[in-house]
């Protein structure tokens, strides 16, 4: 049982993740013999925490066949919303909660439209995407707010716990947290239930609109959370920040073998994705590859996550189909059930 479970995984995506993933890794150490590095490797996940936090509650949003492209935007007026509100006088840490607070009123605007109103999340957050980005530049306009302080600053750059900076072990915390609701938990089959066949869950008593709504507001909450651990590990605000996320991290979620039509993916594949990506980000950049090459390559990666799966479908489809139609007739039974 055993053998047939583990040969299962070696011909799943998540196999050939793991396999890809330890093939750049050598590649990388052959690169430069620091890779392996105990600081490298934090910086490896350091440079793009905040993408990788966000790629986690999107992973609940596409397997529950939504989308939610306006996480970027929710992150930048996070930030800019605690920036002016200390610029007017507001203790810093009591603008830190109410910009989180704004990431669940942004996050349950979404999830009231898409979930009540039946409107698809394509549109809703594409418009929120614009909306909530435009609220920001109205907020800090052309400005960089500077005034963050030391401790906030600290935070974001200095470790806590070990050679570990805060975002870094807010990671692994909701890694853990997201894997056990996702895959061990009656929320996490609702999640799947939905995303394969809305009207059937309906019919069988799923509160669909329920469970939009709690995944919409907890993409609130956590784009609005890693909004602001990039302005700790920054240490300014512009109204911009973090313009262009949503894409890599959409990237991050498809590769690891989530379906963009929802209803199937893991939580596994996306950890071995945010392993793949960071892993060839780091290779690159020891390679000196530009910022430029690098973006082309992640999106023909993104190009071929979405394709191959497809193709390897309609291949197995079509081989199930011939196989079928050369098996030989039966003959026919008589009354009497004799040949």
């Amino acid at each position: 049982m055993s053998s047939n479970r583990n040969w299962r995984f070696l011909l799943s995506w998540e196999g050939l993740l793991t396999f890809i993933v330890i093939l750049v890794v050598l590649i990388n150490i052959r690169l430069s013999p620091f890779f392996l590095h105990g600081d490298n490797l934090i910086n490896l996940f350091g440079v793009s925490i905040e993408k990788i936090i966000v790629a986690l509650v999107m992973t609940f949003i596409i397997i529950n066949g939504e989308i939610d492209l306006s996480i970027a935007s929710i992150m930048g007026l996070a930030a800019s919303l605690a920036a002016w509100l200390t610029e007017h006088g507001m203790d810093f840490s009591l603008a830190l909660v109410c910009s989180l607070l704004a990431g669940v009123v942004c996050g349950a605007i979404n999830g009231f439209f898409v979930a009540y109103l039946e409107m698809p999340s394509l549109v809703v957050t594409l418009a929120g995407l614009i909306a909530y980005r435009g609220v920001a530049r109205i907020l800090l306009e052309d400005r960089s707010f500077t005034g963050i302080p030391p401790w906030y600053n600290d935070l974001g750059t200095q470790p806590i716990l070990g050679q570990f900076p805060l975002s870094l072990l807010i990671f692994f915390a909701l890694f853990v947290i997201a894997f056990i609701i996702l895959h061990f938990s009656a929320f996490g089959r609702l999640v799947y239930v939905i995303g394969n066949n809305k009207d059937a869950a309906l019919m069988s008593g799923v509160r669909v609109r329920r469970v939009k709504m709690t995944l919409f507001i907890a993409s609130g909450i956590i784009s609005a959370l890693a909004g602001l651990l990039y302005v700790s590990r920054l240490g300014a605000v512009q109204a911009s920040i973090a313009e262009g996320f949503e894409l890599d991290i959409i990237t991050i979620v498809l590769l690891g073998g989530v379906s963009i039509f929802g209803g199937t993916g893991t939580m596994v594949g996306v950890g071995l994705s945010i392993l793949l990506i960071l892993s060839l980000r780091n290779g690159m950049s020891l390679a000196s590859v530009t910022g430029n090459t690098q973006s082309s390559i992640i999106g023909l990666i993104l190009i071929l996550s979405v394709l191959i799966p497809n193709l390897a479908q309609q291949a197995n489809q079509a081989w199930k189909r011939r196989g079928y139609l050369s098996r030989p007739k039966e003959a026919p039974i008589s009354k009497e059930g004799t040949l």
